[in-house]
């Protein structure tokens, strides 16, 4: 019993091997026909996709820079106003020693 599946076995993979060679150049045009398209769309949707993308990434990376403009911008005026706040200060105390 063992001896006739692996000869029926191999006996069918013989019949597919000869039936893919005689069916093979039929079967790549039509394959191809369909294939060809089928891989343009593919590619054209990942283009389209890829510049989906770099459209986002550059619309985050302005929102990030004017955020980081904004965020600058408060700590130069807090800082000038702590400057100023200290300068009125020092202004104050050399004023009151100079009375004394």
């Amino acid at each position: 019993m063992g001896l006739f599946d692996n000869g029926f076995k191999i006996g069918t993979g013989v019949a597919i091997g000869i039936g893919a060679v005689v069916l093979a150049p039929t079967l790549i045009p039509a394959v191809a026909g369909v294939a060809k398209p089928l891989a343009k769309a593919v590619i054209k949707g990942g283009l389209m996709l890829f510049d989906k993308g770099r459209e986002w990434v550059a619309e985050t990376a302005e929102v990030v820079e004017d955020l980081t403009a904004e965020a600058r911008a408060e700590l130069a005026e807090e800082y000038a106003e702590a400057s100023a706040g200290a300068s009125a200060e020092t202004a104050a105390e050399a004023a009151e020693e100079g009375v004394q």
